[in-house]
């Protein structure tokens, strides 16, 4: 690995207390955790996500952040959140994945202009990047985050 490579680090997000972590891309794998809390960074959990928790995690978090807009009455979303689980396990080095209670966050989902469920939002840099409706499959989903 070249030097450059090794000195390269990414901010983390944590989900517990937000804090925004520095943390060397070559120790992604190696389970970080908070300076602050000491809570895992990278674990592969889903987090759910409030107003204040999502703006925090997609503003400080230098990975992708996959946001999953649900609602618990919905018979796709509760069949896609295993598959929302596992491609979380999966990428848990290269995004982060949330979800989101349309039905108990109603001023975020109109915020984003959410009109059905589930909606994914794939956020980058900050911003978001991209959107897709309907439920996707775990190995659809990295796909999707990926290109």
């Amino acid at each position: 690995m070249s030097e450059t490579a090794a000195a390269e680090v990414l901010k983390v997000a944590c989900a517990a207390c937000l804090t925004a972590n520095r943390v060397p891309v070559a120790r992604l794998g190696e389970g970080p955790k908070c300076g602050r809390c000491g809570a895992a960074l990278l674990d592969g959990s889903v987090v759910e996500a409030d107003a204040e928790r999502l703006d925090a995690i997609v503003a400080r978090t230098d990975l992708p952040v996959v946001a999953d807009f649900w609602a618990p009455w919905c018979g796709p979303c509760r069949a896609m959140a295993p598959m929302f689980a596992e491609a979380a396990r999966r990428l848990s080095t290269r995004a982060r994945f949330v979800k989101v209670n349309t039905d108990e966050q109603p001023d975020l989902a109109a915020r984003y202009g959410i009109r059905a469920v589930p909606t994914l939002i794939l956020f980058r840099g900050g911003r978001e990047a991209k959107r897709q409706a309907g439920a996707m499959d775990a190995g659809s989903l990295a796909r999707w985050i990926e290109t």
